[in-house]
């Protein structure tokens, strides 16, 4: 009898699985009205579930989260590091046909060459929100939060590459140096940066955009794409990528290795690639869409955004940040000596 309650509880729970997708993803990253057609499409309940910053996701997975999540969104430098800690799956590409309305130079990232374990997200840039109530000249520098003869506080971003990334590149060295004196001195700048009395703290995901909101900074170290959202709402704050450059990103859908519902999880990540589900999804999170089919139906004042679709001059000062392999080590020793300091 005992045997027969197992086997019965187990049948129902492997059926309450193939009713649902598990979504892990940032925080503000998704229009629930996405969410909301493609559950009536296909008959499923998708359960969300947040996190602010891709360390924080990856040591989720790692504690059991691989078996708990159906489809995360990680950015590309740390997908190398997912694959061979064998937290990824392989797509199955032919249950994703929509993968084809990708844009090229998206569609067979470096990081993950053919997109075997990810297809493309959203894409976009960090820099600094401001107060522009608060400012006589709007800032074009990483120097107003790394120089110490400044004025205005400031929320630093919680996250290791782009936080990194920016006093690098204010020091005139590449967000992805391997060269452990840069990485240093990028440490000791940004350490400075935290003890300031101008620092607020750092803030991860959209904190620091919702402490400028709020006026209790500023300056903030974010991503665009909040900036811009923030910004349609409040007029007293905008976006600039500093004169120095910046992180650009391209944020990921994967499937974690032993998602209990993969099939859901190819259906979703075909959902978001549909043309105008892709339009809808940028013009709610105010990033730009890596899916080429989706141009069409973006709005039209976000295609002239250079916050949101930068120019030229403007790409030629950003940087991918890439996956650095054994000397990513170089940059999580700096980072811990700056937050426990």
């Amino acid at each position: 009898m005992k045997k027969l309650l197992a086997l019965l509880a187990f049948v129902s729970l492997a059926l309450a699985q193939n009713k649902e997708m598990r979504l892990f993803i940032w925080s503000e990253y998704m229009d629930p009205a996405i969410i909301a057609a493609f559950e009536k499409q296909y008959g499923l309940k998708v359960r969300i579930e947040l996190y602010e910053s891709n360390e924080d996701m990856l040591a989720k997975l790692q504690a059991g989260g691989v078996s708990q999540y159906d489809v995360i969104v990680p950015s590309d430098f740390i997908i190398p590091s997912m694959v061979q800690l064998k937290l990824l799956q392989p797509l199955d590409k032919g249950k994703i046909p929509n993968l084809k309305n990708l844009d090229p130079k998206f569609a067979n990232p470096p990081f993950d060459p053919g997109n075997k374990y990810s297809a493309a997200y959203q894409w976009g840039m960090s820099g600094i929100m401001y107060r522009k109530d608060k400012v006589k000249t709007p800032p074009d520098s990483w120097a107003v939060i790394f120089d110490p003869k400044q004025s205005g506080n400031y929320v630093l971003m919680d996250s290791i590459r782009e936080m990194m990334g920016g006093a690098l590149r204010y020091l005139g060295y590449s967000i992805n140096t391997r060269d452990p004196k840069q990485v240093q001195a990028a440490g000791k700048l940004l350490l400075e940066a935290k003890k300031s009395k101008r620092a607020v703290g750092f803030e991860g995901g959209v904190g620091a955009k919702n402490r400028l909101v709020a006026g209790s900074a500023t300056y903030a170290v974010v991503y665009n794409g909040d900036a811009i959202k923030a910004a349609s709402e409040n007029p007293n704050v905008a976006f600039v990528v500093p004169k120095e450059g910046a992180a650009l990103f391209l944020d990921n859908m994967a499937i974690p290795a032993k998602a209990p519902n993969p099939d859901a999880a190819h259906k979703f990540i075909n959902f978001i690639l549909e043309p105008k589900i892709g339009a809808q999804l940028s013009n709610y999170n105010r990033y730009a869409t890596p899916n080429k089919a989706a141009l069409p139906f973006i709005n039209k004042e976000d295609l002239k955004n250079p916050a949101i679709y930068p120019t030229g001059s403007v790409k030629a000062k950003l940087e991918f940040v890439l996956d650095l392999g054994k000397d990513a080590r170089l940059y999580d020793e700096v980072w811990t000596q700056v937050k426990s300091r």
